[in-house]
């Protein structure tokens, strides 16, 4: 048999009369409720949850103890049940709520209570915004706080990094030659520099320059006194050198993560072993980017950086065990910066400026006046080197492909009539990429700069 809804099989039932309500305490703080009917007896299901005390017939004082769901039960004077109220204390949360509004105006952050923790939902603009009401929460929730929150805004960053260096070279100098060879009847044979060796001297006055010469300019003087013959070399050098190094990587990362960039190559170095054997180690080269990006509020990016240029130096080398191992000149830099949405900044610059002269002279004779101008060398040389690397950092957000190009895009393959009746080694190519790869762009492709 069925036992009707309401009834226990031992003869008991539930007692459902009156409204059941729910009743929201905070923590040590206490509420007055009133009832409509006057009560003769009050219960509550846990006292270590909830306090209560009868002010009046219809007045109850509720007081929050601990966090927690607990029932408060009225009584007629009959026994009669009036209602049942669901009382549910959690923490307070009106002063966090106020702190919160004060410390981060405008953040779209909800807070909610759960059991006796706190919960934190919505939005933050930026991942330093979310930790400021993290660690606010856990001042009023130690150890319970939940976060459900999400970073709005933009997180991904475009790093800019451009290498401009400048090398520029001077050098000068000037030197003299005197030859004498006084023949068979004197025996005086003798030179200084280049002209000291007879076979220069006799070159020399036959109208060639010596072998021995390295000088770009060269003048030469002789005569015959008799049978004394005199030679008289002047050389003179003027080099002049300018070189210019730029790079300029692009490279784009969401925030917090590591990215990396390499444009060149590898180069194998041989290695010894303890066994005696030489296994083949291989150093990167070329333009290298490594950078953490960090969007820490709004439009601030916070960039770890590392940055390189470097290249192969053949001039010096090193000779070992007939192998040939060449170095690397490399500019690097390593630093962490600060700055806003499209603000650059110079993370790195040297400037470097050698001098170095030299004169040589034979003893006394150089000292003598205007004469012994014939008998010294001088040279000198100058070297100067400027390096500056700037970064720039741009928030961006992604864009359809079809606005993106590439640089071949523009031209195809050519067909066999173009090749080789016509001569054309490549034909334009036709369709929307085509169209926006003809299109004069100012800005960097493929990104919409915020």
């Amino acid at each position: 048999m069925a036992v009707p809804d309401g009834a226990l099989a031992n003869g008991l039932r539930v007692v459902k009369k009156g409204t059941s309500a729910s009743l929201n305490v905070p923590m040590n703080r206490a509420v007055v409720v009133e009832s409509d009917e006057p009560f003769a007896e009050l219960s509550i299901a846990n006292p270590s949850i909830a306090d209560i005390s009868s002010l009046s017939d219809r007045t109850i004082y509720v007081l929050g103890k601990s966090p927690g769901l607990t029932t408060l039960t009225l009584l007629d004077a009959s026994g009669r049940l009036i209602t049942n109220v669901d009382v549910r204390v959690a923490a307070d949360v009106t002063e966090f709520k106020e702190r919160l509004r004060q410390i981060l105006p405008g953040e779209k952050i909800e807070v909610r209570t759960a059991n006796d923790g706190i919960v934190l939902s919505g939005t933050a603009s930026s991942s330093a915004r979310l930790q400021r009401a993290l660690d606010l929460a856990e001042r009023y929730a130690p150890d319970r706080v939940s976060n459900l929150m999400s970073v709005g805004g933009v997180q991904q960053v475009m790093l800019k990094v451009r290498f401009a260096e400048m090398q520029r070279s001077v050098s000068k100098s000037l030197s003299s030659s005197l030859g004498i060879n006084g023949g068979s009847s004197f025996g005086v044979n003798g030179g200084t520099n280049t002209l000291n060796n007879q076979t220069g001297l006799t070159n020399s006055l036959s109208g060639n320059i010596p072998v021995a010469n390295s000088n770009t300019g060269a003048v030469l003087f002789g005569f015959n006194a008799g049978s004394v013959q005199v030679g008289l070399l002047l050389e003179a050098l003027e080099q002049k050198g300018v070189v210019r190094t730029l790079a300029e990587p692009n490279l784009s990362a969401l925030s917090g993560q590591e990215a990396k960039f390499l444009a060149g190559g590898e180069y194998p170095v041989p290695v010894a072993q303890q066994d005696g054997l030489i296994t083949v180690e291989f150093k990167p080269f070329g333009i290298e980017l490594n950078f953490i990006p960090r969007v820490v509020d709004e439009d601030i990016v916070n960039l770890e950086l590392k940055a390189a240029v470097s290249a192969i130096d053949p001039t010096n080398s090193l000779e070992l065990n007939g192998l040939s191992i060449n170095a690397f000149s490399r500019r690097e830099t390593s630093t962490t910066v600060e700055m806003r949405d499209g603000e650059s900044f110079a993370i790195a610059g040297l400037i470097k400026d050698e001098f170095l002269d030299n004169s040589s002279q034979l003893p006394w004779l150089g000292d003598v006046p205007v004469l012994g101008a014939l008998f010294r060398s001088a040279d000198y040389q100058r070297a100067q080197t400027e390096l500056v690397i700037i970064v720039s950092a741009h928030l961006v957000t992604p864009t359809r492909g079809e606005a993106l190009t590439l640089p071949t895009d523009r031209i195809k393959p050519p067909s066999e009539a173009d090749l080789f009746l016509f001569g054309r080694t490549a034909r334009s190519s036709s369709g929307p990429a085509s169209e926006v790869a003809k299109q004069d762009f100012n800005g960097s492709y493929g990104y919409v700069m915020d």
